[in-house]
């Protein structure tokens, strides 16, 4: 009965360590490929916990409160689409201003909003921690 009741046991720590929120976490190594599934999370998926696992502390407080990937395109990024296409800048010339542990980097949009195409350009500021790029500051448009 002993016997049993481990194995059991042992099996409910495998179930429920198997149920964290993995798929609420992006996991990526570098600065431009962080920002583009940033806005994947907020815009294409609208997971809030996903785009604010890969901001700084501060940053994503601020995305938490505004409570839904709606409020936040529209309150901090002045864009709402309902599909959109992400691009980081590949032109060649400066795909990422980095220096040692921070990156700067710029994104385009491309996509629709109620039936109506929209394009545009953000920057962000990320920082590296511990061989991880956050998201740090939402730049000015370059534009």
């Amino acid at each position: 009965m002993m016997k049993y009741l481990s194995f059991l046991l042992l099996g409910f720590t495998f179930l429920l360590g198997g149920c964290s929120d993995e798929a609420d976490v992006i996991k990526v190594e570098h600065p431009e490929k962080v920002t583009v599934a940033f806005f994947e999370a907020l815009y294409n998926e609208k997971n809030i916990e996903k785009a604010a696992s890969v901001c700084s502390p501060p940053l994503a407080r601020i995305i938490r409160h505004y409570r839904s990937p709606q409020a936040v395109a529209r309150h901090m990024f002045n864009m709402s689409y309902d599909t959109v296409e992400i691009k980081p800048d590949d032109s060649g010339v400066k795909v990422r201003e980095q220096f040692k542990n921070k990156a700067v980097i710029t994104v385009y949009f491309d996509g629709y909003y109620q039936e109506d195409r929209f394009k545009d350009v953000k920057r962000l500021s990320l920082i590296q921690k511990d061989n991880k790029w956050f998201i740090d500051k939402i730049l000015k448009d370059p534009f």
